[in-house]
Formats: structure tokens, C-alpha cells, sequence
């Protein structure tokens, strides 16, 4: 006998290397986050599909119309979302909202759908139904994670693998800065720095700019889209450096790796913003072995990897330098690798 009511959950994620390199068939490295969504699924008693938010924000039920189709479900439901996920910080709010509502769905109407459905699915609501080109990276990971571990995964051929990742045996903790700035990668900057990727995969002749050699990045006409290659390229690179270094347990090389990503987000592929800049720079002047973006870009989060015993010089160090330079007071996070989504009650 099927449920009449499901409640699901299912987090956020911070990507600690690897940044648009989901759709460019690369290699990323996130982990979920302890900041979640909840989705509570009901049978409609009215017929008509209702939805309702504890955070009102403009727009949010495209994100679960589009599950909703993408799943082809056509019963009347009502959907009720919780969250402590902040909108807009670079966290994959929206896919921890997709994956709540298709996790919560899958369960209530008895779907029978594998996660990996449920990813394409949640994909699909967010590139069809909302108009953002995501890779996939957020939704996989939210649905995949597993605590005490990042996940590497292969956008080439769709593997996942664990990497444990617990700095705080190494007396560290990965920060989360979320500068306040809200991003709305609806707006085209994403999809923009997509398009460039296609048309320097398609100059080259491969299907994935990831795939490149450093010969043919050399080879590229310069400019814009020469940029935004040696970003991938070089993003590619430093994954791979960062799992080595995590597993040697070399964390101020993975601390380095971290800021160089950073400094290729804001100058190859102009994802950064003067916020996200403050943030990653304050952030490894007072003792970070490392810090860059995290996310999207264009506003949202940065992430410090620093020692634990620096959080609160770095924490009011970074307010100070957003307060001095006229910004909104940014907002702290300490995260750890966490589990994946679950089905959290069923009646």
C-alpha cells in the first residue's frame, strides 16, 4: 500500500575543485553539505496542485513544476518545502529543492525510479522548465553523497568515486563565506560561459573541451575563448593534483591548488565578483591555506580551507574588510562532507 504523505531531504553542496567543468565532460570534486531542504509530499484532497515555502522567493515553484513533469507526474499533490539552505549563496539550493521534491515524489507515488533517473530528471527540471544549463554536478551530489567523503565525478563517463575528505583530523575546517551576494544564474552569464566552452570544443573538433591537450589549448585564437579553455584545462589539472594531495594528507598543497582555482575563475572564465575576491584574498592573508569561489560565480559563497584554531581571527578579519569596503556583513558557515538525500518519513 503505497504512503499518503512522504517527507524527503536533500542537501546542499560545496564543490571543493573543479568549477564548470560538469558540461565541459571534466572532472569535479563536492561535497554535501549539513544545510538541506526538506520537501513533505501530500496526496491532493482538493485536486489541484499547491505548493507553499517557509522562505517565499520569487520564482521557486518552477523548480518543482518542472520535477513534476519531468517525472511525468500528473496527479494533484501538495508540496510543503523547508529549508536552512540560504537562497542564492552558490550552495545548490535549487537542486537540494529538485532532489527533496523528486526523492519525496518517487517514494509517495511509487515511481520506481533509480536515483540516476531521479538526477536526469531533476537536470531536466532545472535546463527545460527553469532555463539554466546546468551539468548535473549539484543534483548528483545531492543525491549521491555519502558523509565523511567527496565525491569524484567524471562528467566523461559518468563515474563516481569517493574521496575521504576530513581536514579536521589535520585540525582543519572548511569554511563557507557567503558574501551576500545573490546570483541568478538564469540571467545568462552561466549559459554565456557555456557557449564559449561549445564553441572552443567545436574549433577543436572534440566533444568535450576537457578532453583538450595542452597543444591544442596552445593552439587556440586568443581572446575570450582562448580564456575560457585554459581555465578548463587547468581546472582539470589541479582536480586531479587536489585528490593526490588530500590523499597524502598534503593539505597546504591542497590549500594552494584552492586559490590558484580562484584566481582562474576570476581571470580566465570571469566568474568572480569583487565580494567573492575580498573574501578568498582577507580570507588567506589571515592564515587560510587556501580559498576560492565556490558555485556558479557571480556572486553566492567562497570556501577557506584554514586551521581550526584561525576560524575567529578569520571570520571577524573578513567582516572587517566587507564593512571597510562598503559591503552587506557576510554571513559564516563551518561544513563538513555529509550524506546524501533521504526519505525521512513515510505515512
Amino acid at each position: 500500500m503505497l504512503p499518503t504523505a512522504v517527507s524527503a531531504r536533500a542537501p546542499g553542496r560545496v564543490n571543493l575543485i573543479g568549477e564548470h567543468l560538469d558540461y565541459n565532460g571534466g572532472r569535479s570534486l563536492p561535497i554535501a553539505i549539513d544545510l538541506a531542504t526538506t520537501a513533505t509530499v501530500t496526496r491532493s484532497a482538493d485536486g489541484r496542485t499547491r505548493c507553499r515555502s517557509s522562505a517565499e522567493t520569487p520564482g521557486w515553484t518552477a523548480y518543482v513544476t518542472g520535477v513534476l513533469a519531468a517525472l511525468e507526474v500528473t496527479e494533484p499533490l501538495h508540496v510543503t518545502i523547508t529549508s536552512d539552505l540560504p537562497i542564492g549563496a552558490g550552495l545548490s539550493s535549487s537542486a537540494a529543492l529538485e532532489c527533496s521534491v523528486a526523492l519525496a515524489v518517487n517514494d509517495l507515488l511509487g515511481l520506481g525510479r533509480s536515483r540516476s533517473e531521479l538526477v536526469q530528471a531533476c537536470v531536466r527540471a532545472e535546463t527545460e522548465y527553469v532555463g539554466v544549463p546546468t551539468g548535473g554536478m549539484d543534483q548528483t551530489t545531492s543525491l549521491y553523497a555519502d558523509a565523511g567523503a567527496a565525491l569524484l565525478l567524471d562528467f566523461a563517463d559518468d563515474s563516481r568515486t569517493p574521496v575521504p575528505f576530513d581536514p579536521s583530523d589535520a585540525g582543519l575546517t572548511l569554511l563557507v563565506i557567503d558574501t551576500r551576494v545573490s546570483h541568478a544564474l538564469v540571467d545568462g552569464a552561466y549559459a554565456a560561459r557555456r557557449a564559449d566552452c561549445e564553441s572552443a570544443a567545436k574549433h577543436l573538433g572534440i566533444q568535450h573541451l576537457a578532453s583538450a591537450t595542452a597543444d591544442q589549448i596552445e593552439g587556440l585564437p586568443g581572446g575570450r575563448i582562448g580564456r575560457r579553455a585554459r581555465h578548463v584545462f587547468t581546472e582539470q589539472a589541479r582536480v586531479r593534483a587536489y585528490v593526490d594531495a588530500v590523499a597524502a594528507d598534503h593539505w597546504q598543497t591542497a590549500g594552494t591548488l584552492m586559490t590558484a582555482s580562484h584566481e582562474s575563475l576570476r581571470d580566465d572564465y570571469e566568474v568572480s565578483c569583487p565580494e567573492l575576491d575580498l573574501a578568498a584574498g582577507t580570507a588567506t592573508a589571515l592564515g587560510a591555506l587556501g580559498a576560492r569561489m565556490t558555485g556558479g560565480g557571480f556572486g553566492g559563497s567562497a570556501i577557506a580551507l584554514a586551521p581550526s584554531d584561525l576560524l575567529e581571527r578569520i571570520r571577524n578579519g573578513v567582516a572587517a574588510a566587507f564593512a571597510d569596503n562598503g559591503h552587506d556583513a557576510p554571513t559564516f558557515y563551518e561544513v563538513e562532507a555529509s550524506r546524501g538525500a533521504e526519505v525521512l518519513s513515510a505515512t
